[in-house]
């Protein structure tokens, strides 16, 4: 079977299997190849989907001790595009992120970019997504560190997405911001106005986060650091200027969580979120791909231009997508933040401080991928759904394609 062909998704079609992104590829990615210029990475991202839980990257055979029942699992891609392989590495991250939560409350906050921007981001990706976290990081510490604000350093983590719901190309930055900030001279901590339900008015992050990233793409437009974009329309500079001076852009600030322990689960929920997940998916045939929107809303797509959205989400090779700033910067992570963690720690919790933050506990020992399933789903995956008594072993099985593993950057 070519990975193109379309047997796997006539088969799952056929057994009521749920669809996955998987089957779309393999039946239709010859098809896409053939009516688009893909870039290397997303031709990369096209094969890891096809090859990915199939015979083509091998796997092993589980084999019952009891009963003799063997069932093929295969492997899986591991590219971070891939939504059937994010859970475990989501797991992960979250459990290692909250051995770093401070006991204090803290905000969600959008920046998005303005869709006049749109053509200069996707002929110059890697900039234009640098800008947009330097630009949203530089307004949230500047803000923080004027006196009439804060004037202390908070914690923040941001997650770039391009998306929406449905698969349009939309570039924003969530950021997980504390409620306060260890104060500039590192001896007390200082929590955010009203009681911690206050961070800064939306106008001023607005209006601020506009000037810094106007300045940083003029900037780099000088240097010549920014390459146009094709097929620019006679009023593409216009509409560019007006952007950056007759239009407020937008950020969203919502309520603070109800407690630190909240805040990474809720996170985790964007860190290793790709375009659309599998369990949005509801039918596929080879006239469309029907997935779900927003409530009970869907829509459907031709099956090679719902490949093209998903693929216009490709990251650059090696692009950072969750990145650390203030307190979690890499430079402060194992000292400043800790000095901060010292201050919060005694028993005189402001209110601000959630009455269910508890301190940081010791690390956990790492899961292998079958103890994180137990424990959060309790399938044990090595009991033996035949008959149930005995236990499965596992034996190797040899790929029936001999080619480099897809790149998972």
């Amino acid at each position: 079977m070519s990975i193109d062909g379309c047997d796997d998704a006539a088969r799952a079609r056929s057994t009521g299997a749920r669809v996955q992104i998987g089957d779309v590829a393999r039946a239709h990615g010859a098809t896409l190849r053939a009516s688009y210029a893909l870039s290397s990475q997303q031709s990369i991202v096209l094969a890891a989907l096809a090859r990915c839980r199939t015979a083509a990257l091998g796997g092993h055979l589980q084999g019952c001790d009891r009963c003799g029942h063997e069932v093929p699992m295969y492997n899986s891609c591991r590219n971070r595009h891939c939504p059937t392989c994010q859970s475990f590495e989501q797991h992960q991250w979250i459990e290692q992120r909250e051995q770093r939560i401070l006991p204090v409350g803290y905000f969600h906050v959008v920046f998005t970019l303005p869709e006049a921007l749109r053509p200069w981001i996707r002929a110059n990706r890697a900039a234009m997504f640098a800008m947009l976290f330097h630009a949203a990081a530089d307004t949230l510490l500047a803000l923080a560190k004027d006196p009439k604000w804060l004037a202390a350093i908070p914690a923040i983590t941001m997650v770039l997405h391009t998306w929406t719901r449905e698969l349009l190309f939309h570039p924003h930055v969530h950021a997980i911001v504390s409620a306060g900030g260890l104060s500039l001279d590192g001896t007390r901590w200082i929590h955010s106005r009203r009681e911690g339900r206050f961070l800064f008015p939306v106008k001023v992050l607005s209006v601020v986060f506009r000037a810094k990233f106007r300045d940083a793409m003029l900037d780099a437009l000088a240097r010549g650091a920014l390459v146009a974009p094709r097929d620019l329309p006679d009023d593409a500079l216009d509409r560019l200027r007006e952007s950056f001076f007759g239009k407020r852009w937008v950020v969203y600030a919502k309520a603070p969580f109800g407690g630190a322990e909240q805040v990474y689960r809720y996170l985790g929920r964007y860190t290793h979120r790709v375009g659309i997940s599998n369990a949005r998916l509801r039918t596929f045939d080879d006239r469309g791909v029907t997935f779900v929107t927003k409530g009970d809303r869907a829509i459907t797509l031709t099956p090679v231009e719902f490949l093209r959205r998903f693929l216009d989400h490709v990251l650059p090779h090696g692009f950072t997508k969750i990145r650390h700033y203030g307190l979690l910067a890499p430079c402060h992570a194992t000292s400043t933040l800790e000095s901060a963690r010292t201050l919060l720690a005694p028993a005189r919790a402001s209110p601000a401080t959630p009455r269910n933050s508890d301190a940081v506990s010791e690390p956990r020992t790492p899961q292998s991928p079958l103890e994180w399933l137990l424990g959060v789903t309790g399938i044990d995956a090595l009991r033996c759904p035949r008959c149930v008594d005995g236990r499965l072993t596992i034996r190797p099985l040899i790929a029936l394609e001999t080619s480099a593993p897809p790149d998972t950057s």
